[in-house]
């Protein structure tokens, strides 16, 4: 009797704190994330373990740009569910990003951690298409002095192309764009696009012709 009267007694603040997250979460899922943050704070205080919530608040950090609490985030992320690999790829993700706003210096010392981390997604979801793409361009934009490496893009290119013929033909576009090999770029992009990408495909295509070959997409 008394679990019963306990259990009757909690019930309202469950339902409570459940539709407090529901609040919060749409107001995510409408771009509100001023609104959403404080609602996701107060549940998280809560509900300190909540992977949903952490996972929202990080969200909502890369969103403002705030990398550092992002990462905090995200870490804790990795710590309470290290099989997640999606977690893995948003660490490094905004590790990334906070590296790119660095000092060189301080940049190189980061990218030893956002490729490790990104490595892990696949590690982790070998059919992950994201962490797959994060490092095809962080090979090719990355100097070879720190890291650099086309064969490596090349190779992550590659498996993408298995998982998904579209984001192989782009992401082997991106490759040939970034060296400079624009006709071989335009053969990707058109690949891409008979595959089924016809916003992004069109897109690559309609910039690699107006920036680097002066040239005008053919209307069908």
């Amino acid at each position: 009797m008394k679990r019963l009267l306990s259990f009757l007694f909690l019930f309202p603040l469950v339902m409570w704190s459940q539709s407090n997250f529901s609040k919060a979460e749409k107001l995510f899922e409408a771009g509100k994330y001023d609104q959403a943050q404080p609602v996701f704070e107060s549940f998280l205080k809560e509900n300190p373990s909540h992977l949903k919530t952490i996972e929202y608040l990080g969200d909502i950090a890369g969103h403002k740009k705030s990398w550092d609490k992002a990462m905090v985030y995200y870490r804790k992320l990795k710590q309470l569910k290290p099989s997640e690999a999606n977690y893995y790829f948003k660490y490094g993700g905004v590790l990334g990003m906070k590296a790119k706003e660095s000092n060189k210096l301080k940049a190189l010392g980061m990218i030893g951690e956002v490729k490790e981390s990104f490595e892990k997604a696949i590690e982790l979801d070998p059919k992950h298409i994201e962490a797959r793409w994060a490092l095809v361009m962080i090979y090719i934009q990355l100097p070879g002095f720190v890291g650099g490496s086309e064969s490596k893009a090349i190779k992550y290119s590659n498996e993408l192309l298995k998982l998904s013929p579209v984001d192989g033909f782009l992401s082997r576009g991106q490759i040939e764009e970034h060296f400079e090999r624009y006709p071989a770029a335009e053969q990707q992009y058109k690949k891409a696009i008979a595959a089924g990408s016809t916003k992004i495909g069109e897109q690559m295509l309609a910039s690699l012709y107006k920036n680097k070959m002066n040239k005008s997409v053919k209307k069908n």
